[in-house]
């Protein structure tokens, strides 16, 4: 489970350098803030996947939420009325802007909202099979 948590983390880190670096889209300030706890976790994790060190999941679960909170309001900010009438004002780029909206509901927050909850998901199931004395 390890394994998959840092393929999910290096996925989302790949993703997103795709996007500003080979696309050209310009990060939101709230989108540098996911990526704050977003980048770090592909290198915690395979550390730790390589270590076998478990103990790892109580520090990218703790990365995962914040950064998921981030990114849940940076989507509400962007699908959600009320949100875009009191936007905070993200810079140069504004966080209610959409460089893809596929479906009409997967941006660029959707999809690191969705790698933080796998995280979050994985990092919890590592941590209950550790109380249970298992291993994950």
């Amino acid at each position: 489970m390890l394994l998959a948590a840092w393929a999910t983390a290096l996925i989302a880190t790949l993703g997103s350098l795709y996007f500003s670096e080979v696309l050209g889209f310009v990060p939101c300030d709230l989108c540098w803030f996911q990526r704050i706890f977003m980048y770090p976790q592909t290198v915690i994790l395979a550390i730790a996947a390589v270590r076998k060190d478990f103990a790892a999941a109580r520090y990218s679960l703790a990365l995962s939420i914040v950064g998921g909170t981030i990114s849940l309001y940076h989507y509400s900010l962007q699908k959600i009325p009320f949100f875009q009438n009191y936007a905070i004002s993200c810079g140069r780029v504004p966080c209610t802007g959409h460089y893809i909206n596929w479906f009409g509901f997967i941006t660029i927050p959707f999809l690191a909202l969705t790698a933080f909850l796998i995280i979050s998901w994985l990092s919890l199931t590592i941590l209950k099979q550790q109380r249970k004395g298992k291993k994950a």
